[in-house]
């Protein structure tokens, strides 16, 4: 089995801590009784729940994936070096579609026809934003 890449091992020794903090944060709080602290004792369950999940994505994924240079401890900066991915240029779609998702909640709250009205300009705008790049000066 590979080694465990570093951002497993952090989020793995948060996963061990929260266990082992939340039923002792319940024990001290008294959260058994009814003036207890229940929000306190659910929030860290919560927080355990995701630190685990996060833990397990990111093993999952470190066992998919080749030795990268930043794990080896003789990697060099220049070993990483290349192509890195797409990385996507300046978009307004995103600024209409905000508008449109304020348009929305203002329809919400005074009337329902406000509502539709962003719901049209609402396609629109999220069609502009998904069909960006098939076409005009970014097109591929």
């Amino acid at each position: 089995m590979k080694a465990l890449r570093s951002e497993v091992w952090i989020f793995l020794i948060t996963t061990v801590f929260l266990v082992l903090v939340t039923p002792a944060y319940w024990f001290v709080t008294d959260a058994s009784d009814e003036g207890g602290d229940w929000t306190g004792t659910s929030a860290l369950v919560m927080t355990t729940l995701l630190a685990a999940m996060v833990t397990w994505y990111l093993g999952f994924q470190a066992r998919k994936l080749d030795e990268r240079p930043e794990d080896r401890k003789d990697g060099e900066i220049v070993d990483g070096a290349g192509e890195l991915g797409f990385f996507p240029p300046y978009s307004w779609w995103p600024l209409w579609n905000s508008l449109v998702f304020g348009v929305l909640v203002l329809g919400v709250i005074f009337g329902w026809w406000l509502f539709m009205i962003g719901c049209a300009f609402g396609i629109l705008t999220l069609s502009g934003w998904v069909f960006e790049y098939y076409r005009g000066v970014h097109a591929h």
